[in-house]
């Protein structure tokens, strides 16, 4: 849930405090995030999360005692309706496939431009997944070098043809209205194929989506 006043909690985890300092002032700026606490390790930003009843976790990578990546399954546990966006200055592919695996809802670099953090911090709150671009090329060109292809794999085979054409384009990253556009189908009609889809998968959210369509090979 978002503040009373309507804005946007967000925690902010990172080892340094200078960081969470300049983050902090960065994101003070905008009128409707509101930055309820920082944290020095996963650990401390999933209770920070709870306590603060977070939307967005903002968490680097790479930390002392509970590391970036810990830190998302204990923020998926202690806060489920918060989404974790991982910052950190690393854009090793094993850092961007586990914080997907764990359930991250973006993966952005510490040089992204202020602009783009807040913007970033808009969409995953919305709902939507976002990753800057070098992590999403190299993430791709990775599954593309060794996912096999061919047929539908059996992990999918529970879906409807429609569903499964839903899928795919879900997993390319589409939101509802450009899978709309794509399949020519109502944006409301897109959104109740994806819930299903989600439930019948047994996928948490959209990101999982996308990393279960490269896993099995169907993208």
């Amino acid at each position: 849930m978002s503040t009373p006043d309507g804005t946007i909690a967000t925690v902010i985890a990172d080892d340094q405090a200078l960081i969470r300092g300049g983050l902090r002032a960065i994101l003070d700026a905008e009128p409707d995030i509101d930055v309820v606490a920082e944290a020095a390790d996963g650990r401390e930003a999933a209770r920070a999360a709870r306590e603060h009843e977070a939307d967005i976790v903002l968490m680097d990578v790479e930390m002392p005692g509970a590391n970036g990546i810990e830190g998302i399954g204990l923020t998926c546990a202690a806060r489920p309706q918060a989404k974790v966006l991982m910052l950190t200055t690393f854009d090793l592919d094993e850092y961007v496939f586990a914080a997907l695996k764990a359930g991250a809802s973006g993966f952005l670099l510490k040089t992204t431009p202020p602009s783009e953090l807040a913007h970033a911090i808009r969409v995953c709150h919305g709902g939507q997944m976002l990753f800057a671009p070098e992590v999403t090329r190299r993430l791709v060109d990775s599954f593309v070098r060794r996912r096999p292809t061919g047929g539908v794999p059996e992990q999918l085979q529970c879906l409807t043809d429609r569903e499964l054409d839903v899928f795919l384009t879900l997993a390319k990253g589409l939101s509802n209205a450009e899978i709309g556009a794509q399949l020519y189908l109502g944006e409301a009609t897109v959104k109740t194929h994806v819930t299903r889809i989600l439930a019948k998968l047994g996928l948490r959210d959209r990101v999982q989506a996308v990393v279960l369509a490269y896993e099995c090979g169907a993208v």
